[in-house]
């Protein structure tokens, strides 16, 4: 079980796919359908006025430098945080990344919810190892040549349209491209250290062109257009996949993946359970909202001794009045059903 609590499956389904290092505390868990957190800034409060980077006082020893939702307009005047390991910027009204090529020993910028446009001006950051433009308008991804030891790139919420210019990017481990305009999966071949891959609410047809990224352990790609479960064999490694909220309606292609412990299926058009009796490792099993109506397709669940979460409502199966003891009995290791704990 992952470990925030899960008590509406809609919502459960829709963010356990969504990185979970993107954003702070309160607006980390964005819907991965694009949903707004209602503690979102709203489109007034962008119209504010800029303040005056002189009306903020900097501390040159600072190493973590927080400014975030300080109404700043243009960046300037960091000169002094020469100290500075990690600087926050989010929630501001900075339409231009500029006048940052003296924080050399930068290891984290965030520009979460801002209004740039362009990826630019970053080259001198060559320690940088965590890079946030998550709810901006980017429309490509562009200028990152040299921030070769960046190992999480976080752009949730933009305009992209293509996967580009990040093949270099050797060293990265999580890249979240949620909720943009992408369309095909390519251009990942040189990210062989690519651990985590979040690709929820794009217009992407296809799983394709993802051989190379053996590391990957998360593969998100919630809220498509994909109809069928393929390109997946040479990702030996693969924990978890989500797959929720699109076209499928056969559960295959899995047979190389036996290491997963989180399978996510639900909102589909499946019409049986198959093809998975040999995920043994699995923990988690998310089939709500398709079209099981068979008893006997839980026996595919059998192998999987440290199974502990299923998701099976929305299912004709539901409708017997023995639902959930059915389950119980069918999978004696499993201790939570939808939403709800079974209680013993």
């Amino acid at each position: 079980m992952t470990p925030h609590l899960v008590f509406s499956l809609l919502t459960a389904v829709d963010r356990r796919g969504e990185s979970e290092e993107s954003g702070d505390d309160e607006t980390r868990r964005k819907g991965i359908n694009g949903d707004v957190d209602p503690n979102q800034p709203t489109a007034a409060s962008k119209e504010e006025s800029p303040v005056d980077m002189d009306t903020i006082t900097l501390d040159p020893e600072e190493e973590d430098v927080d400014l975030v939702h300080c109404r700043i307009g243009k960046i300037e005047g960091l000169e002094v945080l020469q100290k500075a390991k990690t600087l926050s910027l989010r929630q501001n009204l900075i339409k231009t990344i500029e006048n940052l090529q003296s924080l050399s020993s930068l290891r984290e910028l965030d520009l979460y919810d801002n209004q740039i446009r362009k990826l630019e001006n970053l080259s001198n950051l060559r320690e940088l190892e965590l890079l946030d433009v998550s709810f901006n308008v980017l429309r490509k991804v562009e200028n990152l040549e040299e921030l070769t030891q960046l190992k999480k790139l976080f752009l949730l919420h933009n305009k992209i349209g293509t996967i580009s210019n990040v093949d270099h990017l050797s060293s990265l481990e999580m890249l979240e491209l949620g909720s943009n305009r992408i369309r095909v999966i390519e251009n990942l071949d040189g990210l062989s250290s690519l651990q985590s891959l979040f690709l929820g609410t794009n217009k992407i047809t296809k799983l394709q062109n993802l051989d190379s990224l053996h590391n990957l352990s998360v593969l998100s790609i919630q809220s498509n257009r994909i109809t069928k479960i393929e390109g997946l064999q040479n990702l030996v490694n693969l924990k978890e996949l989500y797959l929720s909220h699109n076209g499928i309606e056969v559960i295959e292609g899995l047979e190389n993946n036996k290491k997963l412990t989180t399978l996510d299926i639900a909102a589909n058009r499946v019409k049986k359970i198959e093809n998975i009796s040999h995920l043994t490792d699995l923990q988690e099993f998310w089939m709500n909202d398709n079209q099981i109506d068979n008893w006997s397709d839980l026996d595919e669940l059998k192998n999987a001794k440290s199974l502990e979460t299923v998701y099976l409502e929305r299912n004709p199966l539901q409708k017997d009045p023995q639902y959930r003891r059915k389950i119980m009995l069918a999978l004696p290791s499993v201790r939570q059903i939808d939403a709800t704990f079974i209680r013993f």
